[in-house]
This record gives C-alpha cells, structure tokens and sequence, in this order.
C-alpha cells in the first residue's frame, strides 16, 4: 500500500507544509480536506520528501492560488508540462459571455455529440432486436406485458374521452357546413375518413408520447440516480435487452390496438351528432360506411400507429439513460422527452400524408 502524510507549519498567515510518500488520486483528498479546512493567506509546499506524484494531484497543486513550491527538482518536467497546457476557470469566466459565432460552434457541437449518442443508442437497439429475435428466450413477456398494461390499459380512459370529445367537434363542424349544401348523407365518409386515417392515430399517439415517454423516462432516470442501471452492467445485464426492448415491444403492439379503440369512439359520437343534427339514424351511417369507406383508410392510421409507438418508446428510453446522477434532471429530460415525441409524431405524421397521398393510396 502506497504511504502518504504531510507535516503543516501555520505561521504569520503562512502554511508551510512538508509532503511525505506517495501524492496521487487516492491520497490527495487528505490533503485537500486538511487545505478546506484550514485558514491561510499563502501556501508553501516543500516536495523534497515526497517519492511519487500523479497528474490529478499535480494539476490540483497547479490550480491553487498563493502558492510556492519548493525542492520541485524531481518533478519540475512534469509540473512544467501541465503548466503549459493548464487554464484555470477563472480565465475562463473573466472573458465574460460567449460572442454569435462561439454560441453557434458550442451548439452545433453540442448537437452532433447527441447526434452521435443517439446513433450509437439506436444502433445498439438495432442489434439486440435482432440479438432477441435469434435468441427469442431473451424476450421479456412479462415486462413487456406489465408495460402494456401501464401505457395502454391504463390510458383507455383518456383515449376514450379525447376521441369522444375530436369526434363531436369534427362530426358537428362538418355537420354545419355539408347541411348548408344540402349534403348530410357525406357526413359519414368524412367522418370515418378523418378519424381512421389521421385524427386517431395523432391524436392517440400525442396522449401516449404525453403520458408515456414521460414515464418511461421517469422510470429510468430513477434508476440512473440509484445506479441500478449501472448495477445491472456489472452483473453482464444489458440494459437494451432488459430496459428498452420490452417498452418498445409494448407500444408496438399496443398502439395500433388503441388506435382501432380511438377510431370505433369516435366514429362513435360522429353518429350520436349526425343522428341528432342530420337526422341520420345508426343504422343508415352504419350502412354507409361498410359501402363508401375503403378499408385502407383504417388500415393506414392502424400501420402508421406502430411507427409512432416505436419512436415514443425510443425517445422516452433514450432520454431516461440520459438523466445525470441529481434529481432535477430527472425533470428535465422527462419535459425534453416529452417534447421530442410530441414534435417527431406529428412530422412523422406529415411525412405519412405526402407520401401516401403523393402515391396516390
């Protein structure tokens, strides 16, 4: 075991310290706490006894104010080095804020290092998907569905009464205008167009990337504090397999399924409107639905809603194993979580209605 002790002499506001053994990262804190906790105006450190010095213990005696070293003669080369390419913070702070190039040089280099984060974390997803479907007893039923159960069962009822609530306003909005024209029967198709190819899924998937990302997030992020993540490393578990594959999974198949929920309540009070407004029974709007409404329609919102549950899960996992070791960040990357989903559905959205609509489907 390497040996380390230090002999101060405080004298007219003067410390003079004398360094024996071996200074390094292991003991350097005992000389730290003894400088914290001792009143002085200049500082005086004799290195003639001491055998072995580190870079962190040199770097830390280069960084204190009022100080003198003496007999450095062993070491000189070393604190040379350091001193060369040593800046201390408070330069730093003395030139004040950054000027609009340095701004848009630590932003741009800010992005591409969480680009770059991003891109690994997806990559290592990509591979321990198909890791998993090689090796299908690695998949996790039971945690993916206990998260079918948190993200999706529990969200029926917000889905419902968002879906019920869109679907009365389209229904009566569309009511409004077709009766002026004398066209209420074609309150059915834009009905059920409208709710089965975009309103349904959006809207289903902007409740979950709310109200889930958020939790998976949270979730995680509790676990990066605890270092349970980094626990489950040093036992061989992967956190991909074990954390982010099965939440994936679970909004993969669940979404689509609240997304056939969401079209069959908001179809629903479409009916309840145009049968009250239009005086269109149940039965004539049921009846022309199965005529006039292609299947594609609800087949398109059901397929685009598993993309959307993929990126939701993605994102709220990915920013969770981004939360730092304090409780306020726990805050803020579920608030950037929250955000990322919310704005990547409704551009991945987009996307699906030029493309679709560009091919003509």
């Amino acid at each position: 075991m390497q040996s380390f002790d230090f002999k101060p002499i405080l004298y007219n506001e003067t410390l003079k310290i004398t360094l024996y053994g071996t200074l390094n990262k292991s003991t350097l804190p005992q000389l730290i706490s003894y400088l914290e906790k001792t009143k002085y105006i200049f500082l005086e450190l004799n290195l003639e006894h001491l055998e072995k010095i580190d870079s962190i213990s040199t770097i830390y005696l280069i960084s204190l104010d009022k100080i003198n070293i003496i007999n450095k003669d062993k070491f000189l080369k070393q604190i040379k080095y350091y001193k060369k390419y040593y800046t201390s913070n408070k330069d730093l702070k003395k030139r004040g804020s950054l000027n609009f190039f340095e701004k848009i040089g630590k932003s741009t280099y800010e992005k591409i290092i969480e680009l770059n984060q991003f891109i690994y974390f997806f990559g290592k997803l990509i591979y321990f998907f198909i890791y998993t479907l090689i090796n299908p007893k690695k998949i996790r039923f039971k945690e993916m569905l206990k998260s079918i159960e948190t993200s999706a069962i529990s969200a029926l009822g917000i889905i419902a009464l968002t879906s019920f609530l869109v679907g009365i306003v389209i229904a009566y909005q569309g009511a409004v205008q077709l009766e002026k024209f004398g066209a209420n029967i074609y309150i059915v198709e834009m009905i059920c167009i409208t709710m089965f190819r975009e309103i349904a899924p959006l809207v289903t998937a902007i409740v979950i990337a709310g109200r889930t990302a958020s939790s998976y997030t949270a979730q995680i992020g509790a676990m990066q504090i605890t270092e349970e993540v980094d626990a489950m490393k040093t036992m061989g578990f992967e956190p991909t397999v074990f954390l982010t594959l099965p939440r994936v999974f679970a909004l993969f198949i669940s979404l689509p399924l609240l997304v056939f929920f969401a079209d069959a309540i908001g179809v629903l009070s479409g009916m309840i409107v145009a049968f009250f407004d239009l005086k269109i029974t149940f039965y004539e709007f049921v009846s022309r639905m199965y005529q006039e409404v292609e299947l594609k329609h609800f087949l398109i919102g059901v397929i685009k809603s598993s993309f959307f549950g993929i990126v939701i899960a993605i994102i709220g996992c990915y920013r969770g194993f981004q939360v730092k070791s304090n409780t306020t960040s726990i805050g803020k990357y579920t608030t950037i979580s929250v955000v990322n989903a919310i704005f990547t559905v409704i551009a991945l959205n987009a996307i699906f209605s030029v493309i679709l609509t560009e091919s003509g489907i």
